[in-house]
């Protein structure tokens, strides 16, 4: 049975808003080996799906690969709309697994823009493909502007600059059980009306920032550079959603970077996506550590939540027979 096994990733920020500049959006993330997804695939005459908030994903490989159904299980999963991806790497994964199921190669990205995903971000398309830390070219202001094109009227952002992440970083991730991110057309509304008011000034900084210090910090494997870069990224980014978020950072996410910040064992730590996930950068021998600031960080901030210390994922999915 074919199975496409992926992971979650994180998003650093985007490197403009701002309707002044050339290019838009111009993702910046990286692939994690953990929380996973896993689908599973059969031929069938009709769709058949276990995982009913799955099954709108299914549906539409089933579609944009125009063959009579499959029978798809979701053996594994991550939580949607917390910051960390589940949506275009179930989309990719069920398009990869119905077309195996029914001895049919298909590209990702080729496919993407049709399942309705790499209309802003590449990043997830991009880890999803060959893992690591992406940086991708956005698109073109003057068809995206702010209203973007009918939706699968674009293509797949490029990737401008990927490298392998240091297999000894870790990546702290602290998910508070709080109301999720924003996703669909909530998410539509909010990105259209921070790029109506973006400051392109902030993305000038951002440029200066990627060039001469996070893509530097990667290439040359220093953690501390890079996770000082990535979380300063993400402060410029919530600077252009304060009014759509309540903040540079969303509640409580700034309570809980305040505190990972004044860890020792912790270099960087910042908002991924739209959240509530927020994230530090540590390594295999300090994890402990993280966890349990982590842990302290939920409970200073009065809200429940999941702490987890996982890996880089230097590779693409795994498209297992």
């Amino acid at each position: 049975m074919p199975t496409v096994t992926t992971g979650a990733r994180l998003h650093f920020g985007f490197q403009n808003l701002a309707l002044a500049h050339e290019r838009l959006y111009g993702g910046v993330g990286l692939a994690l080996a953990e929380p996973l997804l896993v689908v599973e695939a059969e031929p069938a005459a009709e769709l058949r799906c276990d995982d009913e908030a799955a099954r709108p994903y299914v549906e539409r490989a089933v579609d944009v690969l125009d063959v009579p159904g499959a029978a798809v299980s979701v053996t594994e999963r991550f939580p949607r709309h917390v910051g960390l991806g589940s949506g275009t790497q179930l989309s990719l994964a069920a398009l990869i697994a119905v077309a195996r199921a029914h001895d049919l190669t298909a590209d990702a990205r080729s496919y993407a823009p049709a399942l309705g995903r790499g209309g802003r971000s590449g990043i997830g398309v991009a880890t999803f493909l060959q893992g690591g830390f992406v940086v991708d070219g956005g698109h073109p202001t003057e068809r995206f502007t702010a209203e973007p094109p009918a939706e699968g009227d674009w293509e797949v952002p490029p990737v401008l600059a990927r490298h392998d992440v240091p297999a000894d970083w870790r990546f702290l991730l602290v998910v508070p059980d709080v109301e999720h991110g924003r996703s669909g057309a909530t998410e539509d509304r909010s990105m259209r009306d921070a790029v109506e008011r973006a400051d392109p000034g902030i993305a000038d900084e951002i440029s200066t920032l990627l060039t001469r210090q996070l893509l530097p910090a990667i290439a040359t494997r220093d953690r501390r550079a890079f996770g000082s870069a990535a979380a300063r990224l993400g402060r410029l980014n919530g600077a252009w959603y304060a009014d759509e978020q309540g903040g540079v950072y969303r509640p409580p996410a700034g309570e809980l970077v305040e505190r990972l910040n004044d860890v020792p064992a912790i270099t960087g730590a910042g908002q991924s996506s739209w959240g509530p996930t927020v994230w530090g950068l540590t390594t295999v021998e300090d994890q402990q550590t993280a966890r349990k600031a982590g842990q302290d960080a939920l409970a200073s901030a009065g809200v429940e939540g999941t702490v987890r210390v996982v890996a880089p994922r230097n590779t693409g999915a795994d498209l297992a027979e």
